[in-house]
């Protein structure tokens, strides 16, 4: 076979590799996994604790067709399980996150889905939001669609509905530049009808990741062009008011937010070196003040991958972030492929971004870490770990002073 075939075949592997591993607005179905209907994959993608239980939302493959499902679960405060309900559309689906609406007594979910035989068999999808009720049981959605690969990524629960954010571009293959695509921000009424919607960045790249409101202004995160992260700043009625990019990320961008309230934290990966399959990253923070002026930042330098990917600000007042650390494993390698083994990572900081712990997480093969919550005093993390070739999720849960506690799946 030609070098340079060989070298292109060799990009395109590793790239859904990374895709599969990284992207946390939905976990890729792939070829790999309709063929290989042996493996088994379960992951949360998001949660939070809503009256001491926690309602959590992400994917599985527990079918006899072998698609990917989103699902929507609720946990007791014991972290049992009361319900698990599955957006049983025809094709792969998954969803990136979940609120309560405490007025409505309802959840609210985002993500996506392949609406048709057209949209699964190009690999593309729409992006949705759905409603569920106290006992899981489907009330609504909404599909939107503008380019052709379209997903939602975050949602916020308001007074009058629901704001969210995510993209909508064009598909790899597709030929093209248009104004309509991009990184989007939306919000709906409780009837799930759009009140209005904004755009920005490119109809190839542009994402937004995840949000928050304070103050009366919405901050959404994500990425511009490839490796550039991006902070936006909006009204509450979607107005523009400013965005700044960071040079360089990796090719997701920034996927966290929160704020002490005398600050912005956002989290992301830090690429070092000039290669074209980021294969040497440093996790990343940032600290900006409310007008989007960057203060200052930190990484986590390892060995290989590494990322943060979510951040919160826990009840002391401290930054904490949860993710993963990936070092290249020889073995497992070969002339073809690079293989990376993963451990999550917790890590805490003061306000000054000084930093205060850090600890690795790894039992298995790779486990990676999705998101994070403080719940009764202790850091309850959401994410999933290798056995055998599958996906499972599980619950990691730490001490403040950053001792592993336990471990639920």
């Amino acid at each position: 076979m030609d070098k340079k075939i060989k070298r292109i075949l060799r990009i395109i592997v590793v790239i859904c590799v990374l895709v599969l591993v990284f992207d946390l607005g939905f976990l890729v179905y792939d070829k790999f996994f309709k063929e290989k209907k042996i493996v088994y994959f379960d992951s949360i993608n998001n949660f939070e604790v809503v009256d001491d239980e926690i309602i959590s939302v992400g994917s599985n493959s527990n079918n006899n067709e072998g698609y990917e499902k989103a699902k929507i679960t609720l946990y007791d405060k014991d972290n049992q399980k009361k319900w698990e309900t599955l957006y049983n559309k025809k094709y792969n689906s998954s969803f990136a996150s979940v609120k309560k609406d405490t007025k409505e007594e309802n959840y609210v979910a985002v993500g996506s889905y392949e609406f048709n035989k057209k949209e699964h068999s190009e690999g593309v999808r729409s992006a949705v939001i759905s409603k569920f009720d106290k006992d899981g049981k489907f009330l609504a959605d909404r599909r939107f669609q503008v380019l052709g690969n379209s997903k939602f990524t975050d949602v916020i629960v308001v007074d009058d509905g629901y704001i969210v954010v995510g993209q909508s571009i064009y598909e790899n293959m597709t030929l093209g530049v248009s104004d309509e695509g991009g990184a989007f921000i939306i919000k709906y009424d409780k009837e799930l009808k759009e009140m209005w919607k904004k755009n920005y960045g490119g109809s190839k790249s542009g994402l937004y990741n995840s949000l928050m409101i304070y103050d009366n202004y919405i901050y959404a995160v994500g990425k511009d062009y490839a490796r550039c992260g991006i902070v936006s700043k909006y009204s509450l009625d979607g107005e523009l008011i400013d965005t700044v990019t960071y040079d360089f990320t990796d090719t997701i961008g920034f996927t966290g937010i929160a704020t002490d309230g005398e600050n912005i934290f956002v989290v992301g990966s830090k690429k070092v070196k000039e290669d074209k399959m980021d294969y040497d990253t440093d996790a990343l923070i940032v600290k900006y003040s409310f007008d989007l002026e960057e203060l200052c930042s930190k990484v986590y330098t390892g060995k290989g991958i590494e990322r943060y990917n979510r951040v919160i600000v826990d009840s002391n007042s401290n930054i904490v972030v949860v993710g993963q650390t990936g070092i290249y494993n020889k073995e497992k390698s070969t002339s073809e492929l690079n293989v990376f083994s993963y451990d999550g990572i917790i890590a805490k900081y003061d306000s000054n971004l000084k930093e205060l712990l850090v600890d690795k997480y790894g039992d298995n093969e790779d486990d990676f870490f999705t998101n994070i919550v403080e719940k009764d005093k202790y850091y309850y993390i959401s994410g999933y770990s290798t056995y055998d070739g599958s996906y499972l999720s599980k619950f990691v849960v730490y001490t403040k002073s950053g001792k592993l506690k336990e471990v639920s799946s």
